[in-house]
């Protein structure tokens, strides 16, 4: 077994050491009634008095001004419970288990310790590591018991168990505390001794609070994870929601071309191939800004054909070091979008800017301009709030008002409160939007 922390080892000495003092409270006390009966020389007497009265102010002290001991205490205890956090923000595994298991072990006087799913051990360290090793089934009717009813069990009458090795081994007493995600019993914390007097309020405590501490890391797990998975159905949800008019446009374009221009219709057709295949497969969290750029430019191919060369002038510059920052997809594409929607004017040109760059040194700008019609700033406040999804007849910030509510969404999702979308427009001079992306804030970030 795995040698003992300073933690433990200093609450053995404390216990040790009060035993000693209440040892010689009482001889003490027995001297002095013997003296007392026996009318002996009063300086004994005397001199018991006054080691009974240094043994009971030492008591006292210990019994009344425990700060330091708990301050002591508490530090170590919650040095303990960042690294157990640590070990297990990635959800509970074999590893983690194990991680928890090999932290806990030197801060009790178990000696083994596991921790298991809802069926099978995960980990399993200490004494009994070759009867339930990893992977096994749950052995012990109490573990069943803790698990379906989610409460914390203790035993001190012996349990014999058929270990994995085939030989029956006896267990002579243990502490059982459930793993709980909100109220569901998603495992057990489970402590083993050898000694039956080691099951005590202590070790009680310690396994009920470190179950409780790993199973608020797992609650904290669930939801980061379910904040992923809905981000990235919103990410689907606009897959599924690709204009339907762009995409018949498109293939009319094309068909176009195969009357006009053969070779520029099979180049659009290969174009438009590899666009979609990027849509399809652009269902990840993040991906590199340059990925999302290049797809952006795919869509401005087919509109410029559409339209005609002449009607969409399109300027990219992203920032040689930022290239491979990550961005959620269709952050930047949407935007541009917008503008040929909802920006061009009945002739000239629209002139587009997209622009990448580092804000500061943990944040991302990306910049979308034009100089189309604009809009007034009541059209522009509505832009990426939930209004624009009803505004179906808004200029600029109608249909595409559930993309543009989409990005500003996602954006506080996975940056944080320091990340923004900010709107500035005016009726015949423009729109600028900017995307303001806090990277240190990201919840993708290790940390």
């Amino acid at each position: 077994m795995s040698s003992r922390s300073p933690l433990t080892t200093r609450t053995d000495r404390l216990s040790t050491l009060w035993g000693v003092i209440v040892s010689g409270g009482v001889i003490v006390a027995g001297v002095l009634l013997v003296s007392l009966a026996s009318n002996a020389n009063p300086t004994p007497l005397a001199v018991a008095c006054t080691l009974l009265a240094v043994s009971l102010a030492i008591a006292v002290f210990r019994l009344f001004n425990p700060d330091r001991l708990r301050s002591q205490y508490t530090e170590e205890t919650l040095s303990l419970a960042s690294d157990m956090l640590e070990d297990i923000k990635g959800g509970l595994t074999p590893e983690s288990a194990e991680a928890i298991c090999r932290h806990l072990m030197p801060e009790t006087h178990a000696s083994t310790i596991a921790v298991t799913d809802e069926t099978h051990v995960l980990a399993c360290v200490g004494d009994m590591h070759d009867d339930f090793p990893p992977g096994s089934l749950i052995h012990t009717p109490a573990t069943r018991y803790v698990i379906e009813h989610g409460i914390v069990q203790s035993f001190t009458q012996a349990i014999a168990v058929k270990g994995e090795r085939g030989f029956k081994r006896e267990i002579p007493a243990g502490i059982i505390a459930p793993l709980k995600v909100r109220d569901r019993t998603v495992g057990a914390l489970k402590f083993y001794f050898t000694n039956t007097h080691e099951v005590n309020r202590t070790q009680y405590a310690l396994v009920a609070g470190f179950s409780e501490l790993i199973s608020t890391q797992l609650a904290i797990h669930e939801l980061e994870l379910q904040e992923e998975l809905t981000a990235r159905a919103e990410v689907r949800a606009l897959q599924a929601q690709i204009n339907p008019h762009f995409l018949f446009n498109t293939l009319n374009t094309i068909a176009s071309f195969t009357r006009t221009d053969p070779a520029r219709a099979r180049e659009l057709l290969r174009e438009f191939s590899s666009f979609y295949r990027s849509t399809l497969d652009n269902s990840g969290s993040l991906i590199p800004v340059m990925r999302e750029v290049q797809q952006t430019k795919r869509y401005l191919t087919f509109e410029q054909a559409r339209f005609g060369d002449d009607r969409i002038d399109a300027e990219f510059t992203v920032d040689e070091d930022v290239q491979d920052a990550p961005v959620p997809a269709f952050i930047i594409q949407p935007l541009v979008e917008n503008a040929v929607r909802h920006a061009m004017r009945d002739e000239g040109t629209l002139h587009i800017r997209v622009s990448v760059c580092a804000a500061d040194e943990n944040a991302l700008a990306i910049e979308v301009s034009d100089d189309g019609v604009g809009m007034d700033k009541a059209t522009a406040a509505r832009l990426f709030s939930e209004t624009a999804l009803a505004g179906v007849s808004a200029p600029q910030g109608g249909g595409a008002g559930v993309a543009m509510h989409n990005i500003s969404e996602r954006i506080k999702r996975f940056y944080g409160p320091r990340s923004f979308a900010h709107v500035e427009s005016a009726p015949g001079k423009g729109t600028t939007i900017t995307l303001h992306l806090d990277l240190l804030g990201s919840i993708f970030v290790d940390g």
